[in-house]
């Protein structure tokens, strides 16, 4: 298939898990794609691409609106236009009851998973306007009705908003803006972990019941995998939802979030 043929695409969170599969499967499809992550792992993914794809990777703290401008201008600077927007910058950093989060952590967890999707997609937003046409789509997530994540789904609920908001001000100038809602999904895994700590007896407790729930809560009883992720996120994106805007997508084997 070649449904991103010369379109150019950026995938935030592209080092690892969803992001870096999304990336790939762009690139194979045809897609100069800009690699975005803040860790140097991305470069690692670059040079596999690169003998055989148009690809770009650069570094950004996408929790700052700077960096956001930033990777945008470089992209387009690049590659002349930004036809697609994958968000997928964010993730639970700690798991526990609400009432075990200190107020540092809430909001780390909040600048993690909502304001690198807000940022970019305000970026973003005005070279799309420009050329009168883009997709955007933001990874949220169905742990908006979970447990032990309240931070973490109220940043995700944040998401969702901001899809359907952002897609009633665009859908007239040619921009659709989507979001998938992953469920659970089996990865490798993370070479860069997002909480280092060493996990305690509670928190290991916590963290299954959180696993738990997402079996349970799943109608097929299991995991996604990281492939059947990317595929909702490229079909989003992709021509093929041409009739599709400001819809969240749950890929979580039936569990609707």
């Amino acid at each position: 298939m070649n449904r991103f043929e010369q379109k150019v695409a950026l995938v935030t969170g592209a080092a690892q898990g969803i992001g870096r599969r999304v990336a790939e499967r762009l690139a194979e499809e045809g897609a100069r794609v800009v690699l975005v992550d803040r860790s140097e792992l991305v470069f690692e993914l670059a040079a596999e691409l690169s003998p055989t794809h148009e690809v770009l990777a650069l570094t950004a703290d996408l929790e700052q609106y700077e960096e956001c401008n930033r990777v945008m201008a470089a992209a387009v600077e690049r590659f002349g236009r930004l036809d697609i927007l994958v968000n997928n910058v964010g993730g639970t950093i700690w798991a526990k009851p609400f009432e075990h989060y200190e107020p540092a952590q809430i909001e780390a967890e909040v600048r993690r998973s909502l304001f690198p999707t807000l940022w970019c997609c305000h970026a973003a937003l005005p070279y799309m306007l420009e050329q009168a046409s883009g997709a955007i789509v933001n990874v949220s997530s169905i742990a908006t009705r979970s447990v032990n994540r309240v931070p973490y789904g109220a940043a995700k609920g944040g998401v969702n908003a901001l899809t359907a908001c952002l897609a009633f001000e665009t859908a007239g100038r040619g921009v659709r803006v989507n979001a998938t809602a992953p469920g659970g999904t089996e990865a490798p895994p993370r070479r860069i972990p997002r909480n280092s700590a060493e996990q305690s007896a509670d928190e290991k407790v916590w963290y299954q019941q959180i696993v738990d729930q997402t079996l349970d809560s799943s109608l097929m009883k299991r995991y996604g995998s990281i492939d059947e992720q990317a595929g909702a996120i490229l079909f989003l994106a992709s021509d093929e939802a041409s009739y599709i805007t400001g819809m969240v997508m749950p890929v979580g084997g039936g569990d609707q979030g």
